[in-house]
């Protein structure tokens, strides 16, 4: 025992030593993770705001207060229509932001305003009511699903990007509140009223899901002429202030003046088709017709017929 103890203290003098070679263990490298710029971060952080405001309005609409839960609403979709074009033009578009666009959507304008609509009146038809309020979220949904994959069909013509399938989301959610607004004006409440948000409810779900197809608008704004930069920042702050001012006024107008422009857009689309499809016809090379057959020597009468074995 002495001896062996003797030999392990001499190892372990001779490790210490400065010749002494170690066996070099292999090195673990850490994955590093590739850093974000913030021209990315900055539309996802408008978009989660949009959301805090789209969940801040179903806890007002509990809570009775709808005039701010509306407000809240209409936030979400003004922060909506600014992120996507901030996406752009920071050049910060990513595949993370375009599922948080459409999830933070499902949330602000599909569930956020059937509760609102529920808590409001339709909760008086009780079931009735919510499975009205339940089709126009699940309806919100299903608009937005097609949106995200009709984003990747490379075969549509330049022009479709001037239409959208379908009521958007945040169109159909500022538009489905107009039975609030209306209230707000005077409209006295009563049993006819319920039923009839109940019904216009379901037809604006069925817009959503719908194959009309509706002024995108992703293409106003993009461009303005030097001359009518000033006009533009008026109207924008005349705008801003009467709805401030005069809010349900400003939103049952807006409301009314965009389900009567639904019919134009259709109109508009066919339009559209109609000229690609002649443009198609001129492109298409001419048909070049097949020679004449002789008399006499045309196909005799009974060669397709299979022939009968003697």
């Amino acid at each position: 025992m002495a001896g062996l103890r003797q030999r392990g203290y001499i190892a372990g003098m001779a490790m210490h030593q400065p010749g002494f070679n170690r066996p070099r263990m292999p090195r673990v490298k850490r994955r590093r993770f590739r850093r974000i710029p913030v021209r990315i971060l900055v539309p996802n952080v408008v978009t989660l705001l949009a959301l805090c405001a789209g969940l801040t309005a179903i806890r007002l609409a509990f809570e009775n207060r709808y005039g701010l839960a509306l407000a809240a609403i209409v936030f979400a979709a003004i922060l909506d229509a600014i992120d996507g074009r901030l996406a752009r033009f920071l050049k910060g578009t990513s595949r993370f932001g375009a599922e948080l666009d459409s999830l933070s959507d499902f949330v602000n304008f599909g569930v956020a305003p059937a509760l609102i609509l529920y808590f409001w009146g339709l909760h008086d038809l009780k079931s009735a009511g919510w499975i009205a309020a339940m089709v126009f979220a699940i309806c919100a949904g299903l608009r937005l699903a097609r949106f995200n994959v009709m984003l990747d069909d490379p075969d549509q013509p330049l022009w479709t990007k001037n239409f959208f399938v379908g009521m958007p989301a945040p169109a159909g959610a500022i538009t489905v509140l107009l039975p609030i607004y209306a209230s707000f004006l005077g409209l006295p409440r009563s049993p006819v009223l319920t039923w009839l948000t109940l019904a216009y409810t379901l037809g604006i779900a069925s817009l959503m899901v719908s194959r009309l197809p509706v002024f995108s608008g992703k293409r106003v704004g993009t461009r303005v002429t030097p001359e009518l930069v000033g006009p533009v920042i008026v109207v924008v702050v005349a705008c801003f202030a009467l709805l401030i001012a005069y809010p349900w006024v400003l939103l049952t107008a807006a409301t009314l003046a965009y389900l009567a422009s639904l019919p134009f857009g259709w109109l508009s689309h066919r339009g559209y088709q109609r000229r690609a499809a002649e443009s198609r016809a001129e492109t298409a090379p001419p048909a070049t017709p097949s020679p004449p057959i002789a008399a006499g020597f045309g196909r005799p009468e009974n060669e397709d017929r299979p022939s009968r074995l003697n």
